[in-house]
């Protein structure tokens, strides 16, 4: 008997030996045999998931680069799940269309959401996703949109407390419509994997208010984001994907402005052709107050969304100015009640007149008239923009850098039922992490519902006046 049982221990000593040996690294191999609860088994190079099903492939697997092609039909979903049993791991997001609000291609789902997709319904796209260590990397279309490592001790709620790195199994599941993967390409990495592009300090989940928001599936988007002050687009992308921020990237188009500014049209479309490929929200704003006259309206759509302030007035006296510089406010024999009440003439005029999905550094003052902000934002003046705002279905931002509007604004605001969306104007490349935007939806009560995206434009639909005359 003793003889019988350590025979049949070396017989599974040497098969898991021989297991082992098996196993090859850095070496791509086929993940083409997979199994389903409720299909069977399949085998090939192509397989499609349809709502309600999981599909799992053959094996386990730790540290890995998996690569392959993907096909979404319109408005399909499905997720890939990595290091699961079916219900735990980490889950990554294939699902194309709009910018809707719908976490799209590349997300590593409620811990780093992305709402804009390198990948179009209907054409097949390439994806790689990989863990190394404690990182984990997506890439679509070869370019990177997710760099996510691991913290020590990461923040997750109750319901994604299984989303974690281990080992386990691949999964594709269905969600909604039909999705096709193909050619997926499994390579096993040893324990030592790094990611060399991994360069950004790991956050710290149990002080970070962004990861919460992630886990709340709440859209966490900085819509007003400059390339300036020694910011590139290469730290804002890694910037981006290190924060958990998607960053919606804007040069300014007129005049008067700081940082790059677009010239005209040719400028217009130089300047989209660069950033259309990369993992950011297009944006473009209108600068100064003759940019509508400047630029035309197919130049301007090609951006997913646009932008302007009443930062730059035509003041009492004709002027040309720009109230954010001490040097260029005149009073000139009118009261600082009379320069608010011509200040919100203009914001009006410029609201009405400019055809722009949204209004940045909302309600911002000159230095003197800032000090008594709630003074000079009175009732009916604050009723007079949100009126225009509500007319022309234009969304307030919250603005990080200035800390406008005032939370009591913000809750008239949403009364009103106006959309809203988040944005810093930074100067440099250090402009945190939307701390007084994300404090204002705790303080005012903004659900996800409450916020904007650009499939809710409207300013195509708009008449362009040109109201000023030089």
């Amino acid at each position: 008997m003793t003889k019988k049982t350590s025979t049949v221990l070396a017989t599974a000593l040497i098969s898991i030996w021989v297991f082992a040996g098996c196993v090859r690294y850095n070496v791509a191999e086929p993940l083409n045999r997979f199994s389903s609860p409720e299909m069977g088994t399949t085998s090939g190079n192509e397989i499609t998931v349809k709502p309600g099903s999981t599909w799992f492939a053959e094996g386990e697997y730790e540290n890995f680069v998996l690569t392959g092609q993907a096909l979404t039909n319109d408005n399909a979903e499905a997720a890939l799940l990595f290091h699961t049993d079916g219900k735990s791991g980490y889950e990554v997001t294939f699902r194309n269309g709009p910018i809707d609000g719908t976490r799209k291609s590349g997300s590593l789902a409620s811990v780093r959401n992305l709402y804009r997709s390198l990948a179009e319904d209907g054409k097949w796209f390439d994806f790689e996703i990989a863990v190394r260590g404690h990182n984990i990397s997506v890439a679509i279309n070869d370019t990177a949109v997710i760099c996510y490592t691991e913290p020590e001790h990461p923040y997750r709620t109750k319901e994604y407390a299984g989303r974690l790195l281990s080992r386990g199994s691949i999964a594709l599941k269905g969600i909604n419509g039909d999705v096709t993967f193909r050619n997926l390409q499994m390579t096993r990495l040893k324990q030592d994997a790094v990611n060399e592009s991994d360069t950004m300090p790991r956050i710290d989940e149990q002080n970070d208010a962004v990861i919460r928001f992630q886990q709340r599936n709440f859209p966490v988007i900085d819509y007003h984001v400059h390339l300036k002050g020694g910011l590139t687009k290469e730290m804002a992308h890694a910037m981006s994907m290190n924060y958990g921020i998607n960053y919606g990237v804007a040069p300014n188009a007129g005049e008067g402005g700081v940082g790059r500014m677009l010239a005209d049209d040719k400028e217009v479309y130089e300047y989209f052709n660069e950033v259309k490929d990369m993992p950011f929200m297009r944006g473009v704003q209108g600068e100064g107050r003759k940019w509508t006259a400047t630029f035309s309206q197919d130049a301007l759509g090609v951006f997913d969304y646009l932008f302007t302030d009443g930062m730059t007035i035509v003041d009492h006296k004709g002027r040309l100015s720009r109230i954010y510089r001490p040097e260029e406010v005149h009073y000139d024999g009118v009261t600082k009640e009379q320069y608010m009440d011509h200040l919100v003439d203009q914001t009006v005029k410029i609201l009405t007149n400019e055809p722009a999905d949204i209004y940045a550094n909302p309600t911002f003052l000159p230095e003197e008239l800032n000090a008594e902000y709630a003074k000079y934002w009175t009732d009916e003046r604050v009723n007079r923009v949100l009126d225009v705002l509500v007319k022309y279905n234009i969304a307030l931002e919250i603005n990080a850098r200035y800390k406008i509007p005032s939370f009591d604004i913000i809750r008239k605001a949403k009364e009103r039922g106006i959309k809203f969306t988040f944005g810093t104007n930074n100067v440099d490349a250090n402009f945190g992490k939307l701390e007084y935007c994300l404090q204002a939806v705790e303080e005012c009560g903004l659900t996800a519902d409450d916020i904007w995206f650009p499939s809710m434009s409207v300013r195509r639909s708009r008449e362009v006046v040109l109201y000023n005359k030089w």
